[in-house]
């Protein structure tokens, strides 16, 4: 039993461990202040934001990969200036992974916390 435990790979564990942790720390930064400003404003932009909010839940996980894989690709916008100004790619990179986990993430976040 313990050379069992003493085998197995842990890396796994740790990546999925650091990623909902790093996650956790940027959703509480962004989405505490955000969550406090669309449950106190009463501007016309709220139904706007809640809506860009709760879309992660509304759009398939496909789609909101393909968007996301498009979207952060070194072809895009976003991607050529991570790429340019940081040396990072942020398609199957772990940069990209914290950010898509905290794009399907925000709703869960949010809406409770509103």
């Amino acid at each position: 039993m313990i050379d069992y435990l003493l085998s197995v790979d842990y890396a796994p564990f740790l990546l999925s461990f650091k990623l909902a942790f790093i996650t956790t720390l940027i959703l509480f930064v962004l989405c505490l202040p955000l969550s406090w400003y669309l449950s106190q404003t009463k501007s016309k932009a709220k139904p706007f934001l809640e809506a860009l909010c709760t879309m992660p839940l509304v759009v398939p996980p496909t789609v909101l990969g393909f968007y996301l894989l498009w979207g952060l690709s070194h072809n895009s916008p976003i991607g050529q200036f991570f790429n340019d100004y940081f040396g990072i790619k942020l398609v199957f990179n772990f940069y990209g992974i914290i950010i898509a986990s905290c794009i399907y993430s925000l709703p869960f976040m949010v809406n409770p916390l509103q």
